[in-house]
Parts: C-alpha cells; sequence; structure tokens
C-alpha cells in the first residue's frame, strides 16, 4: 500500500501530521502489510521570498484556523501558541517554531531527488530532518547549502550538487500541478488511490482510514488516463497553462489522438494561445467532422483572431449539429 503526504515542510501541521501517521502505522491491523510512504509537494506560501526573512519580520507563522491543517494567511499569536502545544504533545519540542518565513521550494527538490534515487526509506530519512532543521533548530531551509548538509547527513551526498543545477525542478512543479487537479487543498493530506484524507487528524482517525482502505483493490488506472483527467481538471480549475504542462506528454507520444488534441485546443484557447488553437482545431474538423464542439471552438477562435466573417460559416455549422451553441 503506498501512502502519498501532500504536504508543505514549512507548514506545522504536516510535521504534527507526520507524528502522527507513524503513530497510526503501528495498529496492529496494519501489521505485516507492505506499505510505503511517499512524499509530495504542496505550497502552503507561495509568495514566500527567495530569500528568507525572520520570522518576527513577517508576524505569526502561517497556522491555520483549521485545527488540523495549515492556511496561507498568518493566524494570530493564540493559534501559535495552540499549535505549538499540540506540537510538544507529539514530542516535538522543546524549542518548536520556526525562525524564518522561507521558500520551501528547493527543500521540496531535495525530498524529490531523495525518493529518485533512494526511494521512501531516504526520503523519509530526510524529510524528518529538513522539517526538524526548520521547526526545532531555526534554521533557514531555503539555503542549499544547509539542505546539502542535511542530505550528506542523511546518506546522500550527491543532493548538495544536484541542488546547484535544475534537477527535477520541473517534476516538482508538475506535481504540484498534480496535486491541484486531484483537488489536494490542505496541508497534510494523506492520499491512498483515490481515496484522501485532509488535515493532521487524531491518530485513531488515520489508523481507521488506512486500515479501511488497505482492503481495497482498485483497479489502477493507465497513466496516459490520469495525464488526461488531470489536465481536464485543471482546464475545469482554470488554469489552462498548467493543464498543458501536464498535456504535453501525451502530446508528444499521442499527438494523433482526437482526445487530447481537443484538451490541447480548449488548452490553447483559454490561454489565449490563438493560433496554437487555431492549426488544432482546423485539423479536428477534418478528422472530426461530427464533432460540434470543435466546429464552435474554431468559429470563437477565429472570432477572436478576428477574422469574422470567416468565423461565421464554422459556428454556423456547429449551431446545426447541436442547437444550444446557436
Amino acid at each position: 500500500m503506498r501512502i502519498e503526504v501532500w504536504a508543505d515542510v514549512v507548514c506545522p501541521w504536516a510535521y504534527i501530521g507526520k507524528r502522527r501517521l507513524e503513530k497510526a502505522l503501528a495498529a496492529p491491523a496494519l501489521a505485516g502489510l507492505d506499505i510505503e510512504v511517499v512524499w509530495r509537494p504542496y505550497r502552503i506560501d507561495p509568495t514566500a521570498p527567495a530569500q528568507a526573512a525572520p520570522v518576527k519580520e513577517n508576524g505569526a507563522e502561517p497556522t491555520g484556523a483549521d485545527p488540523f491543517q495549515c492556511a496561507i494567511a498568518p493566524s494570530p499569536s493564540e493559534a501559535a501558541e495552540h499549535v505549538a502545544q499540540i506540537a510538544a504533545d507529539e514530542g516535538l519540542g522543546p524549542n518548536w517554531g520556526p525562525a524564518w518565513r522561507a521558500s520551501s521550494h528547493d527543500a521540496h527538490r531535495l525530498l524529490a531527488l531523495a525518493y529518485e534515487r533512494g526511494g521512501s526509506v531516504l526520503q523519509g530519512v530526510v524529510v524528518e530532518q529538513v522539517m526538524k532543521a526548520h521547526f526545532l533548530d531555526g534554521a533557514d531551509i531555503s539555503d542549499r547549502h544547509l539542505l546539502g548538509e542535511i542530505a550528506d547527513d542523511s546518506g546522500f551526498a550527491e543532493a548538495a550538487g544536484l541542488l546547484e543545477t535544475d534537477a527535477v525542478d520541473h517534476e516538482v512543479r508538475e506535481l504540484l500541478l498534480v496535486g491541484k487537479a486531484r483537488g489536494i487543498a490542505t496541508s497534510p493530506t494523506f492520499v491512498v488511490g483515490d481515496r484522501a484524507l485532509a488535515g493532521a487528524q487524531p491518530v485513531e482517525a488515520l489508523a481507521e482510514f488506512l486500515i479501511a482502505v488497505a482492503g481495497e483493490r482498485g483497479r489502477e488506472m493507465p497513466e496516459e488516463v490520469r495525464r488526461l483527467r488531470w489536465s481536464e481538471s485543471l482546464l475545469e480549475k482554470r488554469d489552462p497553462l498548467g493543464a498543458l504542462t501536464l498535456l504535453q506528454p501525451l502530446l508528444d507520444r499521442h499527438g494523433d489522438d482526437l482526445n487530447v488534441r481537443r484538451l490541447a485546443a480548449r488548452g490553447y484557447f483559454h490561454s489565449a494561445q490563438l493560433s496554437h488553437a487555431h492549426d488544432v482545431l482546423r485539423r479536428l474538423v477534418v478528422d472530426a467532422p461530427d464533432d460540434s464542439y470543435a466546429w464552435l471552438m474554431l468559429g470563437r477562435t477565429l472570432q477572436r483572431l478576428g477574422r469574422e466573417e470567416e468565423a461565421a460559416s464554422y459556428l454556423k455549422v456547429a449551431a446545426a449539429m447541436t442547437p444550444e451553441y446557436g
């Protein structure tokens, strides 16, 4: 059973959730199961500066009003004290509290590299040390030199050099889009297959969730189908550029597939890449002449290109096939 933990390493509830997950996995009902825990990226503060700034200059750390999850907006000091007490109850202390408001992007790159090179065991060691550095040691985890030291201490010496390149940068950004497409909106969120539990829930709730999903045997969806659905989800969330990013591997490998081309056309249209939309749709109405939506999209694309007279003929055909398009 693979447990994906979608979380930000600068989210206090993610560290608390990690401790609670470890306790939940000790439940007798889960004994003997082959369980892999994989950490996936989430960003609670995408606007965090590239150059870290002291927390005291930026107000309280983002802890969230919800009792189990992180939010972007800074919380009152009382909330921070409440979270600190919960952290202490989970054995995270005594010096709880980050000293820096730091971008977590490179830390997520390090976790992705650790998983790529050493699997979930190495990644688990690294994520623990990154969170400890941020929450207990008062360190700046946006500092690549520090991340390199953490990796070295974790038995991953080559990471320091890799972090100075763009290694797995694309992969991390793509995973952030996948999380968005899958509706991940809370740090942490625990995902097994298509089932998810949001927030650093109590140990009992986590164990109950894991025991329930451990007995499920869902059919593994092909990677191509997942990407297609994620791209469509991002279009519905009004992120056409993100949709095109996730769709690109399918365009490279299955560029003649009608469904891939339809989604690409929508992505190009809604991101104002009208020439690309026009080229894809011109081929679509030839290869799928009964696709009234393709005719409609081509007509609208031509309208936005200022070619009203040419657009009219395509819009007329679309309306004839599907009257509500009229």
